[in-house]
Parts: C-alpha cells; sequence; structure tokens
C-alpha cells in the first residue's frame, strides 16, 4: 500500500482530500496544517508520498518543501493550491516537486497526477 501524508491549513479540505486518497487505495498515515507539520511528519514516517497546501499561516507549503527537499532531494511530493499565480508555479518548479493540483481538486485529476506523475498503480 502507498503510504502518503496530507497538510493543509483547512481540516475539511484535509479530511476530504484523505477520504479520497484512501478510497484510491492509499494508506494516510498523517495530517499537518502548516508547513512545519509537513517537514516533522515526513521525517517521522517516511511518507512516498506528501501533499501540500502552499498558502498557509506561520509556516508555508514552500517552507515545508524546501525543508523536505534538503533532506531528502528524490521526496515526491504533490502540492495542492488554489495559487495559480505564475510567481507561485515558478518557485514549484525550482523545487522539482512531482506534481501540482489545483483546488478545487476532482478525483480524475487525483487519479491522473497519481498515475502519471507519481507512478502509482491505483486499485
Amino acid at each position: 500500500m502507498i503510504t502518503c501524508v496530507v497538510i493543509d491549513d483547512d481540516k475539511n479540505i484535509v479530511k476530504v482530500f484523505s477520504d479520497i486518497l484512501s478510497l484510491m487505495g492509499l494508506d494516510v498515515l498523517a495530517h499537518g496544517y502548516d508547513g512545519n507539520d509537513a517537514v516533522e511528519l515526513y521525517m517521522k514516517y517516511r511518507p512516498e508520498i506528501l501533499f501540500t497546501d502552499i498558502t498557509m499561516p506561520k509556516y508555508d507549503g514552500f517552507y515545508g518543501i524546501a525543508k523536505i527537499k534538503e533532506f531528502d532531494p528524490n521526496a515526491k511530493i504533490v502540492a495542492v493550491t488554489a495559487d495559480v499565480s505564475s510567481e507561485t508555479e515558478q518557485r514549484l518548479n525550482e523545487f522539482d516537486i512531482a506534481a501540482v493540483l489545483y483546488k478545487p481538486f476532482d478525483i480524475q485529476r487525483i487519479k491522473q497526477v497519481l498515475t502519471q506523475k507519481c507512478k502509482i498503480n491505483l486499485k
């Protein structure tokens, strides 16, 4: 089973997104609510994929991605964001993340990202 961690400051999004991933056969190991949680939970669980929001108060997703990539340059990270600005897209490209999912997300797009970008076989 593919393991993952979900990070977003909106607890409702964390719940819905985690439920979708579970239905797709992924094992959601933990939830976090800012970039610092992303780093701590990645270090603790070493998930195969980390899903993180970008725009969060205090520690944003860029903070979490940067720290995780310092520790593990091969970490598979998927950004989940509503920010479609070219600045955000450029910053994400600099981190060599696996994919970007734009909110509002839909099940078909999540499946596409997991199978094509993350190379995961879903049930």
